[in-house]
């Protein structure tokens, strides 16, 4: 009887941790900000340590994986062919259950950091939708999970001496885009059953960005928050009003903003490098009322998004220096250089952030994290080299890291059946 009772209980228990295990089925996660719930998540791996299982991946995309259940949706283009793909992959084994051709087109001119399918999916957990560039055109598409195409649209024109990279948000019933670029820029919502458009609001600044927004309940409204094109905005996603905007920093941004329940938190950019942290409240112009601190500091990011936890927002840019902040007044709380390159936007899970580095301090160590804990200091609790560079942010669940190398699936943590 005792025997069937511990059976009982631990069948139970692994049924309850199943259910809690959390989607992640958009860019940065389940709140597009990069933070995890799981408390399971691996610190320790390497190439051949820690590791479910690896997948070789067809073609080349900086997107991110999406994960909802036991499937895995990524995206990637065959160059050679001007093809991308979408594909399914089941999360338990790494099989790769189906791969779609999406769309064939022309290969536009980026920048050599930049791929040809660098927009992350998103699902609702019926249907997955994908955006690419076809010629001049940005290119939205909705495929069920069976790759069944649902719809395709072309909601406008898209430029960028850059590249492309949009990833779509999940809105109500809508899907939203950013379609910042060096034209006639705008936001695009589209109902997500038949891609219709809902509504479309313009940029003025029509300048090249690449930032996806989030979405927060803040001041008793439902803010849409985004910088780029000149700007940092908050808009109402139900319509495209805009709320308030605040002028520059600077020219052109690529990474997300964060939330911490008080300031939402900028790191950009191009041609100049800023910090701020800002209060997400007022209405109009409020350059020169919410910015609450400001740096102009080279240790700015322009491509991998920040992360808030606990009081510290924490910053790796480009060029490997990860440097902490007190986050309510920007204080530097302490600078060190851990890699040469980060790509990868940073992730927090249990208290921990972990820090993936496309290239090492060594240019022999590729794909390499810090795990670390935040606080004044710098507390490193593991240092991992997984051997293959990794460009795109990574995505987690039920206690398994997925990360997206070069030319593999990387799923790091216990195998699960």
């Amino acid at each position: 009887m005792m025997r069937i009772t511990t059976v009982l209980l631990l069948t139970l228990g692994a049924l309850a941790q199943s259910a809690a295990a959390e989607n992640w089925p958009g860019w940065r996660g389940p709140r597009g900000d990069g933070s995890s719930l799981d408390t399971n998540l691996p610190v320790e791996w390497s190439s051949q340590k820690n590791i479910a299982w690896k997948t070789a991946i067809p073609g080349i995309g900086h997107a991110s994986p999406i994960i909802w259940n036991d499937r895995i949706f990524l995206v990637t283009c065959l160059t050679e062919e001007d093809q991308r793909d979408l594909i399914c992959i089941d999360r338990k084994s790494g099989n790769i259950l189906w791969r779609k051709t999406v769309l064939v087109s022309p290969l536009e001119r980026k920048h050599r950091l930049n791929s040809y399918a660098s927009s992350t999916p998103v699902t609702d957990g019926e249907t997955v939708f994908v955006s690419f560039l076809d010629k001049k055109q940005m290119y939205v598409s909705a495929y069920d999970f069976d790759g069944n195409k649902k719809w395709e649209k072309r909601p406008g024109v898209f430029s960028s001496v850059h590249g492309y990279c949009a990833s779509p948000i999940l809105y109500k019933d809508t899907i939203i885009i950013n379609g910042d670029h060096d034209g006639d820029a705008y936001i695009v919502a589209l109902k997500k059953d038949t891609g219709e458009q809902v509504w479309k609001t313009m940029r003025e600044n029509k300048t090249r960005s690449y930032c996806v927004p989030i979405i927060r309940k803040i001041d008793g409204r439902t803010q849409m928050l985004l910088s780029g094109s000149k700007c940092v905005a908050s808009y109402d996603p139900d319509n495209g009003k805009r709320h308030w905007i605040i002028d520059g920093p600077t020219e052109q941004y690529v990474a997300s903003l964060v939330y911490d329940g008080e300031l939402i938190y900028l790191t950009c950019g191009f041609p100049q490098q800023h910090l701020m942290g800002i209060r997400p409240t007022g209405r109009g112009n409020v350059t020169d009322s919410h910015v609450v601190w400001h740096h102009r500091t080279k240790d700015a990011a322009y491509v991998p998004s920040p992360i808030v936890i606990n009081g510290y927002y924490i910053v790796a840019d480009d060029f490997g220096t990860v440097t902490c902040y007190e986050a309510k007044t920007g204080k530097q709380q302490w600078r060190e250089k851990l890699a040469r390159h980060y790509s990868a936007s940073i992730l927090q899970a249990n208290g921990r952030v972990y820090l993936i580095a496309d290239e090492g301090l060594e240019r022999k160590d590729k794909g390499v994290t810090h795990v670390i804990k935040p606080g004044p200091r710098l507390n490193v609790v593991k240092i991992n080299v997984l051997g293959e560079p990794v460009y795109a942010s990574p995505a987690v669940y039920g206690g398994q890291l997925f990360l997206r190398g070069e030319k593999h699936l990387w799923c790091i943590g216990e195998q699960k059946d």
